[in-house]
């Protein structure tokens, strides 16, 4: 089966659809397709996700719709309101501060356990992903790098369980990060930081890529609440 692009000019939301009314996995494609949208930018805090109208973008009945919304609920990326239904969720700073200080531990203890595992095949794969985010003028593309760098590093502790937290965390405050590289010197900061870890990673120095992870995190965590309060 070809699926087949809707016509932006039929729906109110800023993502393309598709036609999934004859495919098995009608729930998962909703699901993906949202939860990037949400990711990205493209559906900004307290967007209304209407069931019908979702429905009617991807030719599809409103079940696989609920699903996908109740799923991006379990997330943390959607939420209910009285009145309004579902809609994109947004954050509190109580919410950033949480978050980050979770980060922080997280994080600096998978490195800490990944480095003595770490082979030159993860550490060249790194290096391309902090070289290409560094050089990188395109904001759309910051966040996936970002990504990319610092979790190709933390699968080396080969511990799937962190990293499901750690991803989904990510998946939370994705959108403001992003904003908050594009809008400040974030990216100059992120980018030194970057080299220090993955030099920590070469020279075999658990300690110090723990210490240096949790203090690129709780920096990330000052930029952006001071840019959401700026915002605000």
């Amino acid at each position: 089966m070809k699926s087949q692009p809707v016509d932006k000019a039929v729906n109110s939301l800023n993502f393309k659809a598709m036609d999934v009314a004859q495919a098995a996995s009608a729930s998962s494609i909703v699901f993906d397709t949202l939860r990037k949208a949400i990711i990205e930018g493209d559906l900004p805090d307290g967007t209304p996700l209407r069931q019908e109208e979702l429905a009617r973008m991807f030719n599809t009945s409103r079940i696989p719709v609920r699903e996908a919304i109740s799923r991006l609920e379990q997330q943390g990326l959607v939420s209910s309101q009285r009145y309004k239904g579902a809609v994109v969720a947004g954050i509190s700073m109580e919410e950033v501060d949480e978050i980050f200080d979770l980060r922080a531990l997280l994080e600096s203890e998978v490195i800490r356990r990944a480095v003595p595992k770490i082979s030159e095949e993860t550490i060249s794969a790194a290096r391309v992903f902090c070289d290409q985010f560094t050089a990188s003028s395109s904001p759309s593309e910051w966040g996936d790098l970002n990504r990319k760098f610092h979790c190709t590093l933390y699968e080396a502790a080969e511990l799937p369980n962190h990293m499901n937290v750690i991803n989904s965390i990510l998946d939370r405050i994705d959108r403001y990060l992003r904003a908050q590289l594009a809008l400040t010197d974030g990216m100059e900061t992120a980018s030194r930081e970057h080299e220090q870890i993955l030099q920590a990673c070469i020279d075999g120095d658990a300690e110090l890529a723990a210490k240096l992870t949790n203090r690129h995190v709780e920096g990330a965590k000052a930029s952006l609440i001071n840019f959401l309060q700026r915002e605000r």
